[in-house]
């Protein structure tokens, strides 16, 4: 089975003076395509506001580094919801719902990943963006009569409204924040999950710590239909194998830190077996089991998962599924004597899901 499973980094789809946008795009990684997820990223700079379009795609979007703030649109909604953001911030975002993103801090960039599901999509593994406002907006696309009648503007007026903003996708606001909206604390509350201030549902001391972020306990992510998690591991340490025992596909990328990573397919062939670093994304199919290894500094991981509450199934560690085996059934299948079964599993009993470095 030929699957193309090697990291990748974001390519640049648009630069100006508020900010960038980049995506993986699944003409140049397939795999995307083929599992129908998509991923992108949105670096805005010092008071860059990024115009507001709605997308053909379920996202999660999660803040890595800065503060600022975003405003949503639902939809069917009849205002906005405007929202303070910062660094890991996870930002479910419901296919067809409108956003904007202003960094109104004025020396350091804001930058936000987006992972999320192109099933919808109109090209399977890549988000499409239909813009409001800027010189490629929808209104650009209609005649001067059309937007006359549907807002009952005249021609001048209606003029105004498609040829004004010059700019594209991201703009920077050089008169400042002052006149932009608010940020109301209930909102965020509803719709913001934060990492950096949440209980780990692991934590192992040199080992790493793992929170998962599903429906049963953020309510808000039900309406992307998909979970994620976030995976920090301390240097040297690693992760057990997993697989999901759910069929979800897995789309990690690399927030911070590096290490290697190695996946395992059918017929325990070794489909992948590199080094990540920050900024790479990689996709983990259906069954396929996973391990990560971070380097000295350490790694942390954020990914999403195509099911709303995920299963996953180790094959080491204290909750390894051969301890779940009889005795008789793991010396028959591994050919072992008792006592080399009884050390297999003892061993096992003494690490959790992350397995810290080895002693030196």
């Amino acid at each position: 089975m030929e699957l193309e499973l090697g990291p990748k980094v974001a390519q640049a789809a648009f630069e100006g003076e508020g900010g960038s946008y980049h995506s993986w795009l699944s003409a140049e990684f397939p795999i995307l395509r083929q599992a129908k997820l998509g991923g992108g990223k949105l670096v805005l700079n010092p008071l860059g506001l990024a115009l507001p379009p709605y997308a053909d795609s379920s996202k999660i979007g999660y803040v890595i580094q800065g503060k600022g703030r975003f405003g949503i649109v639902l939809a069917n909604a009849s205002e906005e919801k405007v929202v303070e953001i910062g660094k890991g911030d996870s930002i479910p975002l419901p296919l067809g719902t409108i956003t904007w993103w202003f960094n109104d801090d004025e020396t350091d960039q804001l930058i936000i990943v987006f992972l999320g599901d192109t099933s919808k999509a109109h090209i399977p593994g890549d988000f499409t963006y239909f813009f409001l406002a800027g010189d490629n907006s929808i209104f650009k696309g209609f005649s001067t009569d059309f937007v006359s009648r549907a807002f009952d503007l005249d021609e001048e007026e209606a003029n105004k409204i498609v040829k004004s903003q010059p700019g594209v996708l991201i703009i920077n606001l050089k008169e400042g924040k002052k006149d932009m909206p608010q940020p109301c604390k209930a909102h965020r509350e509803e719709i913001i999950f934060n990492i950096e201030t949440a209980l780990p549902d692991v934590d192992i001391k040199n080992g790493g710590r793992e929170i998962g972020l599903f429906r049963g306990k953020f309510p808000f992510l039900g309406e992307v239909n998909f979970s994620a998690k976030h995976v920090r591991l301390n240097g040297n340490a690693m992760c057990a194998p997993e697989y999901s025992s759910d069929s979800a596909v897995q789309v990690i990328y690399i927030v911070k830190g590096s290490g290697s990573v190695q996946v395992v397919g059918i017929e325990g062939e070794r489909v992948l077996d590199t080094m990540v670093k920050a900024g790479d994304l990689f996709v983990v199919p259906s069954f396929f089991v996973v391990s990560k290894i971070a380097g000295d500094e350490g790694m942390e991981c954020f990914s999403i998962i195509t099911t709303t509450e995920p299963v996953f199934s180790y094959l080491a560690g204290k909750t390894s599924v051969w301890k779940a085996l009889s005795p008789k059934v793991l010396q028959v299948s591994l050919n072992l004597i008792p006592r080399a079964v009884e050390v297999f599993t003892s061993k096992m009993s003494e690490n959790a899901i992350f397995i810290p470095a080895p002693r030196s």
